[in-house]
């Protein structure tokens, strides 16, 4: 089930939600060598993704972590881990995880950043990554483990979707065998049923004895995300321009919600 578009236009170019996508998209390309570079994406992720436990002082310095092809992340104490939250919301760790994000960023973002505006919604995007940030590592407060991902602050993104437009169509990509039909789901279903496979996967990492269950993801992250975009969104929409697109897509199509 795949998100591929909504029946939620906008009023106004979203210019910042273009150049976070154009942002993600050359940080891969040119810092992190487009997966192609063994190198530069171990290194990419080694110094600047998120490591929860060099953040709190709690995992073991020299501790290493393996990500194979003969590479390893070392926990240490150098000064750029203070930054980790904010510049592990730019990397990625392959081009499936890239794409995946820039999907729902692309789907979602859009209307969120037109019912705000464009400086909003690149502080509201960044403070959402950061809530994620920080409900990852309240989590696992020793992990020597790297994250990096957008999928915290487009959580966020989610999370205001889901208060400001929950009746809005979303057309969904069914593959199933030879089964491949686009339905339309109004984004309530589509986002709760998101935001719970988040909980049900995430969980069970509560219970210490069973910290393998995520398979890598940092689903508290999406969680910690998704729950600050539901917040702060009141916060940061724009009403003159909320009321506007309101008042657009009644006249444009009275009988959708």
């Amino acid at each position: 089930m795949i998100p591929i578009s909504d029946d939620n236009p906008t009023l106004r170019t979203p210019v910042m939600t273009y150049l976070l996508l154009g942002t993600l998209g050359l940080v891969w390309v040119f810092f992190q060598g487009a997966g192609f570079n063994v190198g530069a994406l171990a290194s990419s992720i080694c110094d600047l993704g998120l490591v929860p436990g060099e953040l709190t002082g709690q995992a073991p310095l020299g501790q290493a972590v393996p990500l194979g092809d003969g590479y390893a992340c070392v926990v240490d104490a150098d000064a750029i881990n203070r930054v980790t939250p904010l510049t592990s919301m730019f990397l990625h760790g392959s081009w499936g995880h890239l794409l995946g994000n820039v999907l729902f960023f692309w789907v979602f973002g859009n209307n969120i950043e037109d019912s705000m505006g464009r400086f909003r919604f690149l502080v509201f995007y960044l403070l959402c990554g950061l809530v994620a940030a920080a409900a990852h590592v309240a989590v696992d407060p020793t992990s020597p483990v790297p994250t990096v991902g957008a999928s915290g602050a487009i959580a966020g993104v989610l999370g205001a979707y889901l208060v400001l437009y929950p009746r809005v169509r979303v057309n969904m990509l069914f593959i199933l065998f030879i089964f491949i039909r686009v339905i339309p789901i109004p984004a309530w279903g589509v986002l709760l049923w998101w935001f719970v496979l988040q909980l049900i996967t995430g969980l069970p990492q509560l219970m210490t004895l069973r910290p393998e269950v995520s398979g890598g993801v940092a689903v508290w992250a999406h969680i910690g995300g998704f729950v600050a975009g539901m917040l702060l969104i009141k916060l940061f929409a724009n009403p003159r321009y909320t009321s506007q697109r309101t008042l657009w897509r009644h006249r444009m199509h009275p009988n959708h919600p």
